[in-house]
């Protein structure tokens, strides 16, 4: 169970590579002893991660799991909870993508929409069922700032992170009377691999600070936090802005 300042003893990552998730998982791990799924495909950096969490002092089990091959999303899944209850999952797994070719080459696009917004339907269809069985826990769902509007540079990506973030709000609805707890995250600009070479945003965040965060928003039971905070306003206010214009922002 989630402890009374928000910390929890078992956590599934979905996407066990991603550094945001490696960043929370670690921060717990540094507070209490922490059972961790580590969710990925099998590589050296998924060895790697789990051998960063291990040194931490956590119990890690690590998991085979391919977001885009949702036939084995079940199985996978089941293997996730046949240790025990799991107080936090995280899904973190993502692609961001060549962001031209994701609109002109139609198996990137494909494989865009599969991964992000198709295999995070798919577990969390599969984690609502799985944590109302247990009666307990928390599923945090990694969305995006880039899901508040199609922008031209990045449109693609932003809308596979819509879809993503209506699933997971409207999950925050539908399990609310099963007392199941849902949090969408939508980070601004990460410094992370993923974005190497990128240039960053205004307001840009390390995985650490995300990592914080995540754990705020477990910890005061939020359903949706911002990364860093003072984005939400930034993107409300963008929201409104008449098309014309809009396009004129470089962003």
């Amino acid at each position: 169970m989630i402890d009374a300042v928000g910390n929890p003893q078992s956590l599934l990552l979905l996407g066990g590579t991603s550094e945001i998730a490696l960043a929370t998982a670690a921060r717990y791990a540094a507070r209490r002893p922490l059972r961790v799924v580590l969710a990925g495909r099998p590589s050296p950096r998924l060895d790697k991660a789990a051998a960063r969490l291990d040194r931490l002092g956590a119990t890690v089990t690590p998991l085979p799991f391919d977001a885009a091959d949702t036939d084995t999303h079940p199985a996978t899944i089941e293997k996730a909870f046949a240790d025990g209850d799991i107080d936090l999952t995280l899904v973190a797994f993502g692609l961001l993508g060549d962001q031209e070719k994701a609109w002109t080459d139609h198996a990137a696009a494909v494989e865009l929409a599969q991964v992000n917004y198709v295999g995070a339907v798919s577990v969390g269809v599969l984690l609502a069922d799985a944590l109302k069985r247990q009666g307990h826990g928390t599923l945090v769902a990694l969305s995006s700032a880039a899901a508040e509007r199609p922008r031209r540079s990045n449109f693609c990506y932003g809308s596979t992170k819509a879809g993503l973030d209506s699933f997971y709000t409207g999950l925050t609805e539908a399990l609310r009377p099963s007392g199941i707890k849902v949090c969408v995250i939508r980070p601004g600009f990460v410094h992370t691999k993923m974005t190497a070479g990128m240039k960053p945003a205004p307001l840009s965040v390390t995985p650490e600070q995300v990592a914080e965060v995540i754990m705020d928003a477990v910890a005061q039971n939020r359903e949706q936090a911002w990364a860093p905070s003072p984005l939400r306003y930034i993107m409300s206010a963008l929201r409104h802005v008449p098309r014309p214009i809009f396009r004129r922002l470089p962003i």
